[in-house]
């Protein structure tokens, strides 16, 4: 059964890669993810802040005003909460390049592109096989146009492709006018995969003692519905590689990536929940689905549930609303 698969110009061994989490920070994790059966692995986020603010100026830009608003205090971690500082995440590219035997992509999160470059440069110098751009902004301005958000991401994603040669994706939110329009402008600047999508993580309020409070719940196969709509909808129309993440919890879930057109399904959540040799379980099942329903590869099925022989997929898309709309029955 050939599971191979193309992602960011590198071929991988199965469509299952880990995306950037927790469980990348300690090597001996990131072998059992490879022994277990991962094509690769993305690490946990090297932060803009790590890279750009000194502990003086982090402190003082993100306290200045809180003694009039302390909840403020509770939207950022203190500076000795990240787990490592540029340095240490380069060398533990290196180690984790070292250590195993499938390709090692690298992680950039930020907004602004100060910095960015630099140490685009220095995780391909540090050995990894692409970097992973991770631009989680969130516009609360009410001034802040949608264009202005889009230009965020494009001006850094060409900053950094102008540094590296290794392959760069782009982890992006759902949360576009035109989604398929700023994939297509990204896709245009030389983007080579489009990662969708990332999770806005909600905060809570604790109305006793008025404080933001800060929770992670992980993500259920349902939230796999986005990422499978456009992907569906951009393949066939854009070059860079496509990938699912949020959600993917079985080879079911993998497969209907890889029927709407996606190259690899990301995993992270169900890792978390029950350890990282689901993936060997995923891969088994993924075969014996295979199997059963006549496919040779994985290459067989790549977006069959695509819309890319649909002529009007707005259209098709306000259909199957109607329909749903109009056939729920009450219980």
């Amino acid at each position: 059964m050939d599971l191979t698969t193309k992602f960011l110009g590198l071929n991988l061994k199965n469509p299952v890669v880990p995306s950037s989490s927790p469980l990348s920070k300690e090597i001996d994790t990131l072998k059992s993810l490879e022994d277990a059966g991962a094509s690769a692995v993305v690490l946990h986020s090297l932060f803009e802040e790590q890279i750009t603010y000194e502990a003086q100026e982090y402190d003082y830009f993100t306290t200045f005003g809180t003694e009039s608003y302390a909840e403020a205090l509770t939207y950022f971690p203190k500076q000795n909460e990240y787990y490592l500082g540029p340095e240490e995440y380069l060398e533990h590219i290196r180690k984790a390049k070292n250590a195993l035997s499938i390709p090692v992509i690298g992680s950039l999160n930020g907004v602004s592109s100060s910095g960015w470059t630099k140490y685009a440069k220095l995780i391909e110098e540090a050995g990894a096989d692409a970097i992973e751009l991770n631009v989680y902004y969130l516009a609360t301005d009410i001034d802040t146009e949608g264009k202005e958000i889009e230009e965020i991401y494009l001006r850094n994603l060409k900053e950094v492709k102008s540094a590296v040669r290794i392959p760069v994706s782009m982890k992006l939110s759902p949360y576009f006018s035109a989604t398929a329009n700023f994939c297509k402008k990204l896709d245009d600047a030389g983007a080579d995969g489009l990662v969708l999508f990332n999770r806005f993580y909600q905060p809570d309020l604790d109305i006793e003692n008025l404080e933001v409070v800060p929770d992670l719940s992980l993500s259920t196969n349902w939230e796999l519905r986005l990422p499978l709509r456009w992907i569906a909808i951009l393949y066939g129309k854009v070059n860079a590689s496509l990938a699912a993440t949020s959600g993917v919890q079985n080879h079911i879930d993998v497969i209907k990536v890889l029927m709407a057109g996606g190259d690899v399904a990301m995993i992270c959540s169900e890792l978390l929940r029950n350890g990282v040799k689901r993936i060997t379980e995923i891969l088994d099942n993924l075969k014996i689905w295979l199997e059963e329903h006549e496919y040779e590869s994985i290459e067989m099925m790549k977006g069959s549930m695509s819309q890319k022989s649909v002529a009007d997929p707005a259209a098709f898309a306000r259909a199957n609303y109607m329909k749903i709309l109009n056939t729920y029955k009450i219980r």
